[in-house]
């Protein structure tokens, strides 16, 4: 989520250039203000089992493991 918002900021605030950090820091604080405000949410489009299927080399079943009931 950290990166997803790092995105957003990078797009929406910081895509030209600010002469000085006083002025970085203000437009910084009124971007989270708006995101706040406006209460902005993820739309998580990858699904659990989206993410067993795409990612199940990265997690193979072992076959030794007890079963959960």
């Amino acid at each position: 989520m950290a990166e997803i918002e790092l995105g957003v900021l990078g797009r929406q605030c910081l895509d030209r250039r600010i002469p000085n950090r006083e002025k970085l820091q203000h437009q910084v604080a009124a971007w989270q203000q708006q995101r706040n405000e406006s209460k902005a949410k993820i739309d998580w489009q990858f699904t659990t089992a989206d993410a067993r299927i795409k990612l199940k080399r990265l997690y193979p079943v072992n076959e030794n493991a007890p079963k959960s009931p």
